[in-house]
């Protein structure tokens, strides 16, 4: 397995040092620091507001480069968590080294690493987002023994100048190409630099949101990851959106991941896959089925789906976006391949082996697998999401349904085979629980739950009043109500939060 990470891997360290990231030690980053010209090395971590923050070196000798890797350096915790006292406000930050890349914007050679917070005793802060995501996969696997994957959908729309060449069909942009979708070179540019920088892609494609106003064209695309262990995830989806912000800002033009552009036109959301493994094998089908075990982790999901709002979907905007006929869920509920639940089972490629053998008449498959490939969708977040503790959330949840009485019986209960959204569906709509529909409902379904998401302290409950706190502060309840047909206000609205996180 370790030749097959290292062969035709994009991200040139793996490519120089021959190994893996996950083997990554610091002698090796100094070494490629030392024989590539390396000038620079940039700290990158997630604090409260969901974006990636920056703390710059210089590197004046293999003594300083060999330090900072080896022991990190102290910020003011107090103006990146608002939960820290400024009389006691020093943290630490400490290179994650899996995560390096070289940066490929800056003029100035430069390492990037993702780097986690620690308190002046050296132990992890237990409130930051990364530190929650670590304890929570950690006591998912102790408790279980399954590994947890998982890879997330990054939608994002491109706001530019109005250009009337290849005019934009309204909401009719799935994978269109170019020149119909005009920012297929900046997507492919992602797609290249994200690799470089580690993550891994599945692919990328123009989505189906499209649409222009007198001065400006819309265009909503989409790129996909491959999964991968739940903190790696996180990481290449936080990568991946700077570097679409840093290519937006290149080519003057907007990128936004914000849930809602204009209401009446498809939203973002960021899907999560996910899938268990044990000793490497994929658990979440039986080879013909949906496995219990996977019934049981969409249970769980189910159950504490109101109180995942919280950490999916955090801002008022949010809640424009989960309304009927937009692809986006607004019942808790689940299904194969359909998209108007909130928690759908894709195509697995179970029993489907001739398919390449008849579109390819007289080449003999190779037999390659393909039952590894089968994953569970969670379709309510959105760019809002604070990433780390929306996967620590979805992890808590895989938990929790794995260790209910009740979950199959729970899972049974909630399985729909039709669109909801359908008149003559109503019926059944009706039989299920909604999601919140506003940021004030989402921190009353947390409230409700929050001792599952504290067990074993994954979740201080400091963070979770914090967040409670939070999504009060906007004083949405029935907002959407409030702004039916006030478009200047819905505008507002929209502007507030297009660069959320």
């Amino acid at each position: 397995m370790r030749e097959e990470e290292i062969l035709m891997n994009p991200n040139p360290l793996v490519a120089y040092l021959k190994k893996p990231a996950s083997e990554f030690t610091r002698h090796d980053l100094v070494q490629f620091a030392e024989e590539n010209g390396i000038e620079m090395v940039n700290f990158r971590y997630v604090a409260e507001d969901g974006k990636l923050k920056t703390l710059n070196f210089i590197i004046n000798s293999r003594a300083y480069l060999d330090t900072i890797l080896a022991a990190g350096e102290r910020v003011d915790g107090s103006s990146l968590f608002s939960f820290i006292e400024p009389g006691a406000s020093d943290l630490y930050v400490v290179p994650r080294y899996r995560t390096a890349f070289v940066n490929p914007f800056s003029d100035i050679p430069s390492l990037e690493i993702m780097a986690s917070f620690y308190t002046r005793e050296g132990t992890p802060l237990a409130s930051s987002p990364d530190n929650v995501l670590r304890k929570a996969a950690r006591h998912f696997t102790e408790k279980t023994g399954y590994r947890f994957k998982a890879l997330g959908e990054l939608e994002y729309y491109v706001n530019s100048q109005h250009d009337p060449r290849y005019p934009l069909i309204d909401q009719k942009g799935y994978h269109q190409s170019k020149p119909f979708a005009k920012f297929e070179d900046l997507r492919l540019e992602a797609l290249r630099l994200t690799a470089m920088a580690g993550g891994r892609i599945k692919y990328g494609h123009s989505e189906v949101g499209s649409f222009s106003t007198e001065t400006e064209d819309f265009e909503q695309h989409e790129i996909e990851f491959l999964p991968v262990d739940v903190e790696d995830a996180a990481d290449q989806m936080h990568i991946a959106r700077w570097i679409l912000r840093m290519l937006s800002y290149r080519h003057g033009v907007e990128v936004s991941f914000a849930p809602k552009i204009t209401v009446g036109k498809a939203g973002s959301g960021m899907h999560i896959h996910m899938l268990l493994e044990k000793n490497g094998k994929n658990v979440m089908t039986d080879g013909v089925r949906l496995s219990d075990t996977a019934r049981k982790m969409i249970a769980g999901i189910l159950d504490l789906a109101g109180a995942l709002t919280a950490f999916g979907n955090t801002i008022p905007t949010s809640y424009l976006r989960l309304v009927p006929h937009q692809e986006a869920p607004t019942s808790i509920c689940w299904g194969d391949r359909n998209r108007s639940v909130l928690v759908r089972v894709p195509l697995g490629w179970t029993g489907t082996a001739n398919m390449v053998e008849d579109a390819n008449p007289g080449m003999k498959n190779d037999k390659f697998l393909t039952e590894d490939k089968q994953t569970i969708e969670f379709r309510a977040p959105d760019g809002s999401a604070d990433i780390y503790s929306l996967l620590a959330g979805l992890v808590v949840a895989a938990r929790h349904g794995l260790e209910m009485d009740h979950a199959l019986e729970l899972a049974r209960r909630l399985y729909v085979d039709v669109n909801i959204f359908d008149e003559k569906h109503k019926s059944k709509a009706e039989k299920l629980e909604h999601l919140p529909a506003s940021c004030w409902e989402s921190a009353m379904n947390l409230e409700k739950k929050r001792a599952v998401f504290e067990k074993d302290e994954v979740f201080p409950a400091s963070l979770i009043d914090h967040v409670i706190k939070k999504l009060r502060s906007y004083q949405d309840e029935n907002l959407s109500e409030r702004l039916c047909g006030k478009e200047e206000e819905i505008h507002r609205l929209v502007l507030k939060y297009i660069h959320y996180h």
